[in-house]
Parts: C-alpha cells; sequence; structure tokens
C-alpha cells in the first residue's frame, strides 16, 4: 500500500474550508511549501547564480537545476568548498555536469583535478582524505517527511527511527554496562550522602568508601554527582521504553522500595516516541490483512497517545451491513516490541539475579519476574480485548459503568480498534465545575466499581490513573433535565487477579480499615504476606496495628486519608522483611487512584464513609445463606469422594480394629494405641454424622452410630 496520510476529519471545525466542500468535490492535497536551502544544510551557503543551462541533447539526460552541488552519494558540498570555487570561477561547478555524468571518484576529486597547476597532488590527496572524513562523521540529512509525521512533531512527540531491533549479545552488554554503572554510582552516592544513608555504617561502610576511591572513574561524569535514585531515573530513561516501564512498575512497589525512590520514578518520561504515519498505517494494514484505506475513512496523523508498548490515533470506521461510519480509536503495537521485551525479559532474568547480590533486601529478582509477567501479557492486544469483554460481563447489570465496545472484524494481536469515549478527564477544570449532586453521585460509583472489582470479582483494572478515566453523560438530558452520569474505564492491558482466599482475606481487611478495627486489620494483612530471610511477623502486625490506631486518631481532628493508611502499612514490608504479592500492591494503587480522584472533585472526601456502605453490603452478602450454600456446593465432588470411599474405608477400619483386638498385650505403649484408636473411631464417627446435618440426601446413620459406639467403649474399657 503506498503510503498516504488520510484526509482529517471532515467534521473536526479545526481543519481548513476546503475540507469541507460538498456537492462530491474532493479535498483539495495540501500544498507542500518548498524548504529553503538554508535549512536543507545548515553549514552550506547558497551558491552563486548560474548561467541558464543549454537543453539537453538527449531526453533522457537530465537538465541542470538550482540544485547545491552533490557529491556522488549525494552530500551536498561543504561551505569550504564552495568559497574556494567562487573565488576561482573556472571552478564553479555546474549542476548539469555534476548530477548528468555519473563518475566513479567524488566530486570533491574532481574539483581537485582541475585545479592541478595551483595545488600539488600530495596536497590534494590530503584534502581529499580530509574531506572524506568530513563527509563520514556529518550524518546524512532526513528524507523529507510526509504530512502525518510533520503533524505528530508538532504536536510535541519525538518520531522514533524504526530499524531492526538490537541483536541480544549487543543488548546484553547495554544494560550490563548500566548495571555495572548502577552498582559504582550507588557507591559514590552511598559514601558521599551520609543523610540519606545513615543506615549503612561500620566495615560495610568501610569497604563502600575503599571501592568508591576505585570505581568513580568509571561512572558517567554527567551521573557521577546525582543522588542514587536520579541515577536510576536516567539510567531507565537512557535503556528505553521497556525500562520506563519497568521503572513506572517500580514506582507502585513501595512496599520494597524506599520512599525516595518510588516517588522519583514518579518522574519518568511518560510520553514516549512515536511510530512515523507511514509506518503505522503499514503496520495497521499488516495486523488487519488489508489497506487501512480499504477499512478507514480516515485516520488522524496526530496520536493520541504513546506509550512502551503501544500508540493511538483517532479514526473512522467504513460503513458495512451491520453498521454505519462510527468514530473509533485505532491502538497499534509499535514494531518489534514483542522481540525486544522477550530479549530484554530473559537479560532482566539474569540482571535479577546479579542486583539480589548486592540489594537483596528490595528483592530485585523477585520484582523483575513480575514486571516481565505482567508487561509480556500487554503485548498481544487480544488480551486486552478479552479483559474489556469480560470486565464489560461482570458489570452487565450495572449501566453506568461503561467499559469499550470491542470491534472484533478490526482487531487482531498487533491492532485493535475500540469504542471510542467522548467525555470528561475527572482532573479537568470542566469535571470540577460539575453540580455538587452530580459530583457525588459520580464519586459513590467510583466507589462502588472499585470495591466490586477488587472484592465481589476478584478481576480489576490494574493500571487506574486519571487518564484512564472518562466521566461520560455530564450534560442534563433534554426532556427530563435530569443528570444521569456514566463512568467509563479504559487502556484494559493490565489488569489483576484475586483467586477465592485472597480476596476473602482483603475484604476482610478492608472491612476493618473503614470499621476501625485496627487489630484484625493488621491481623488480616499479616495473613497475606510472605515472610522472608530474618523476618519479624510478630513485629510488622504491632507495627501496622499501631500505624492503624493513629490514623484513627488523627481522623477525630482532620481528613482520613485511607489510601495512605494502606501505602504506609504496606511500605513496612520492606523493614520486617515482609513481602506481598503483586496483586496487593495494585490493589492499593487502584484505591490510591480512587482516593485522588473523589478527592479532586469533593475536596475533604472522607473515602472510608463512602466506601463502608458498599463494603458492608459486600460483607452481608459474603454470610448470605444463599451464598454460604453455594459456597458448600463448591465442595460437592470431595463430599461425593468422600460418600463413596466411606463403605471401604470403614472396612478397612474395622479389619485393623479385629486384627489389633486379637494380637497379644505385648507391647507397654498398649493403652497409648488404644487412645489414639478410640479418638480415631470418635473422629470417623463425627465426619459421617456430619452428611447427614447437612442435609445431603444419604443416610447414614448405620455408619456412625456403630463408630460412636465402639470409640466409647475403648474408651471405658481403657478407663
Amino acid at each position: 500500500m503506498a503510503h498516504r496520510s488520510f484526509p482529517p476529519d471532515p467534521h473536526d471545525p479545526t481543519e481548513p474550508s476546503d475540507l469541507h466542500a460538498g456537492d462530491g468535490a474532493e479535498p483539495r492535497e495540501a500544498e507542500v511549501e518548498p524548504v529553503p536551502f538554508s535549512e536543507t544544510a545548515p553549514e552550506a551557503v547558497p551558491p552563486a547564480p548560474l548561467p541558464e543551462p543549454p537543453a539537453a541533447e538527449n531526453p533522457s539526460e537530465p537538465t541542470a537545476s538550482a540544485e547545491p552541488p552533490e557529491d556522488a552519494d549525494g552530500e551536498t558540498l561543504t561551505e569550504e568548498a564552495l568559497e574556494r570555487a567562487e573565488r576561482d570561477p573556472a571552478l564553479a561547478p555546474t549542476p548539469a555536469s555534476v548530477r548528468a555524468q555519473p563518475a566513479p571518484g567524488p566530486v570533491r576529486s574532481r574539483l581537485l583535478a582541475d585545479r592541478a597547476g595551483k595545488v600539488n597532488q600530495a596536497e590534494s590527496e590530503r584534502a581529499i582524505i580530509r574531506e572524506l572524513r568530513k563527509l563520514s562523521q556529518r550524518r546524512r540529512q532526513p528524507e523529507t517527511e510526509d504530512a502525518g509525521t510533520l503533524v505528530a512533531r508538532e504536536a510535541g512527540f519525538e518520531v522514533m527511527e524504526v530499524g531492526p531491533p538490537p541483536s541480544l549479545v549487543r543488548r546484553y552488554f547495554t544494560i550490563l554496562r548500566h548495571a555495572i554503572g548502577l552498582v559504582y554510582g550507588s557507591a559514590v552516592a552511598v559514601a558521599r550522602d551520609r543523610e540519606q544513608f545513615a543506615w549503612v555504617k561500620g566495615f560495610p561502610l568501610f569497604l563502600i568508601k575503599v571501592a568508591r576511591f576505585f570505581v568513580t572513574p568509571f561512572v558517567k561524569r554527567d551521573l557521577r554527582q546525582l543522588p542514587l535514585e536520579v541515577q536510576l531515573r536516567r539510567r531507565l530513561e537512557l535503556l528505553g521504553p521497556t525500562y520506563i516501564k519497568l521503572g513506572q512498575v517500580l514506582a507502585l512497589r513501595e512496599d520494597i522500595l524506599p520512599e525516595f525512590i518510588t516517588e522519583e520514578l514518579k518522574n519518568l518520561l511518560d510520553k514516549l516516541p512515536v511510530m512515523p504515519f507511514p509506518e503505522y498505517l503499514d503496520r495497521v494494514s499488516k495486523g488487519l490483512g488489508q489497506p487501512a484505506d480499504e477499512l478507514f475513512e480516515w485516520i488522524d496523523p496526530k496520536p493520541l497517545g504513546s506509550a512502551s508498548i503501544g500508540q493511538i490515533h483517532r479514526a473512522r470506521t467504513r460503513p458495512t451491513e451491520e453498521r454505519g461510519a462510527e468514530d473509533v480509536i485505532l491502538k497499534v503495537v509499535k514494531p518489534h516490541i514483542y522481540v525486544v521485551l522477550k530479549r530484554d525479559a530473559r537479560l532482566l532474568g539474569f540482571f535479577g539475579r546479579f542486583l539480589q547480590i548486592f540489594f537483596a533486601r528490595y528483592q530485585p529478582k523477585r520484582i523483575l519476574d513480575e514486571f516481565a509477567e505482567y508487561t509480556l501479557r500487554e503485548v498481544d492486544l487480544r488480551r486486552e480485548a478479552d479483559n474489556a469483554e469480560q470486565l464489560a460481563l461482570n458489570f452487565a447489570d450495572m449501566p453506568q459503568i461503561r467499559f469499550p465496545r470491542i470491534y472484533r472484524d478490526l482487531s487482531s494481536r498487533l491492532v485493535m480498534t475500540m469504542e471510542m469515549f467522548k467525555g470528561l478527564r475527572p482532573d479537568v477544570p470542566e469535571a470540577r465545575a460539575l453540580p455538587y449532586e452530580v459530583r457525588r453521585e459520580i464519586v459513590d460509583l467510583g466507589a462502588r466499581s472499585i470495591i466490586r472489582m477488587l472484592y465481589q470479582d476478584g478481576f480489576f483494572h490494574a493500571d487506574l490513573h486519571p487518564g484512564n478515566l472518562f466521566l461520560l453523560d455530564t450534560e442534563p438530558d433534554p426532556r427530563t433535565g435530569e443528570y444521569e452520569p456514566k463512568i467509563g474505564f479504559i487502556d484494559l492491558g493490565m489488569v489483576g487477579y484475586f483467586d477465592g482466599e485472597l480476596r476473602r482475606t482483603l475484604m476482610y481487611y478492608y472491612f476493618s480499615l473503614v470499621t476501625g478495627d485496627a487489630e484484625n486489620a493488621a491481623r488480616y494483612l499479616t495473613s497475606v504476606a510472605e515472610a522472608g530471610p530474618k523476618s519479624d511477623t510478630a513485629g510488622f502486625q504491632r507495627a501496622v496495628a499501631e500505624i492503624c490506631r493513629r490514623f484513627y486518631r488523627a481522623s477525630k481532628y482532620g481528613d482520613f486519608s485511607i489510601a495512605q493508611l494502606i501505602m504506609e502499612s504496606v511500605s513496612l514490608g520492606g523493614t520486617y522483611r515482609m513481602y506481598f504479592p503483586i496483586e496487593l500492591v495494585l490493589m492499593t494503587k487502584a484505591l490510591v487512584t480512587f482516593e485522588g480522584v473523589g478527592r479532586a472533585l469533593i475536596p475533604g472526601l472522607d473515602v472510608a464513609d463512602v466506601s463502608q456502605k458498599h463494603v458492608s453490603r459486600l460483607f452481608r452478602r459474603q454470610f448470605n445463606p444463599v451464598t454460604l450454600i453455594k459456597e458448600s456446593f463448591r465442595n460437592a465432588p470431595e463430599l461425593v469422594d468422600l460418600l463413596i470411599k466411606s463403605p471401604s474405608l470403614a472396612a478397612e477400619g474395622m479389619r485393623f480394629i479385629e486384627s489389633r483386638i486379637r494380637q497379644p498385650n505385648s507391647s507397654p505403649l498398649q493403652g497409648l494405641r488404644s487412645a489414639l484408636l478410640a479418638g480415631s473411631l470418635f473422629v470417623s464417627g463425627t465426619l459421617a454424622a456430619t452428611l447427614d446435618v447437612l442435609d445431603t440426601g444419604v443416610n447414614v446413620w448405620w455408619l456412625w452410630v456403630p463408630l460412636f459406639l465402639l470409640a466409647g467403649g475403648l474408651a471405658l474399657k481403657k478407663s
């Protein structure tokens, strides 16, 4: 498919008026403004005016032009060559001779050959060598960019160079250089910034100071004087999009990393370079198996966003029998991103083990493994489409919560076409200007949806921030004048999962928080943590309970931030060597986002008060008799298996008892064995009697009654 920019949206009032021409008139293509000579070659000067060249005798022979002279490789001659040509007109190259007569050597050699009487051969050779060196060191001027790519540049995006991905070996040495540089830079920073690293002392500090003396020359000068957290951020940015995303994930791990690290990582770049627009169109065509202009009426060349994995644009579909022309969002995976991520994941596994040696306290291997697992899921856009459809199914009974509709016929592994939401971001002034009742309803909807995702469904949006939320239908209904606001969730590539036990435990933890039960909140949080080497479980539980009590006391005199309470509780994990699953950290991010958005809409919002009624409803639902019966039926296969095996187990038990009764009493532990046997029979009878109590429809009194009698007989005989 030929690369060309699609016409802009004809319904966009900001476009030129000729794009709205009607009566079947086709829009005119934009005229390309000629580039001045001074912009083509920054160090060149315009050549002297040349006489009109004679017409070429051979029609196929190129004619002279007013372009600057170039050598055989297409490079514009330097300013020095042009100045010498101006001083000696006999040496002025005519463009016709330069462009029409191919020669094996560069133009520079022909210019110098004409001056044979003035410059000797040795000087000529040295001049040629100098000129060739200059030409080899100069970067070639980029080819003229298409209009779509220029639009992206004008919007403030950098344009990436599309080429083959770096080899594994090259990537290995690049990452190794930065990893070693970070270790060396850490030694310099720890030895220099004593107030920040006061906990490092004694013999380890002595070794670090000695190492600093030797490693300082090997650290880049522009990074050497920076604090450790800034060095880490800059090296992640230098390593490219994969590691920028890694840094964004690390910024969430306040349970492992210190606060000064996570706060600095929040400043990572979030506006990454975009593909050239022709490359974008080409990937759309390859991903969908058809030319893009056959599937879409237009694609806006201005990107809406560019992340480490994907790039999104507005578009409009062509009408079909099933639907008309619709405005959509087109998301495309960037070139070679899967190959790069796979290679980086392999290398991250290696470097995670390497960094574990020096920074075992912060669990780098654990963090990097989790990052690789979650990031590789995002590369396949079919997963994101599945997530959107699953969440829409979970909230089918709540029309106020929206997820984008996926156009499956226009989606694939590399391309995803989805519904475009038209609404307000919650962090813009227009959202804060909505009526108070509308904002209150939006906050209540947000609390209900987040709590339901986390503690009822166990399937939740794991990358929540204000940019992934939309406030929809914020205008009053024209007929009734009433407001019916909705909330839309987008960017569903990263989701979190809670299994049944973890979901229930975290629900109990959150319920304890909002009801002010500090001891139970600490107990539930401790139960989901994994104790590491030299951990202090009891100390961690006491510290969490104390933080909860401190927050509850502070809530009587000011605002109560439940998100801050959870973050501080989780951040104690690193101090006590208690490590949490990544899902808990993602849950914390979701709650922090909800609280931030809620307080932006309603200053001074009490999130605990808003959440309490929703989490209490879930808590009551958890202990509803109908729910308990449904939960018990999940264990039905085990109960059926127990019923099937009960006769054989009873027969084996009776044979065992008979053999023991007939065996002579020669052991001094005979009484102990009888007591154990009586206890076992009593437990077996209890299990059998449970089947009758559960009203399973199976009457097994003939099994548990003899077991109770036999257990009682053995106990009485012993006494």
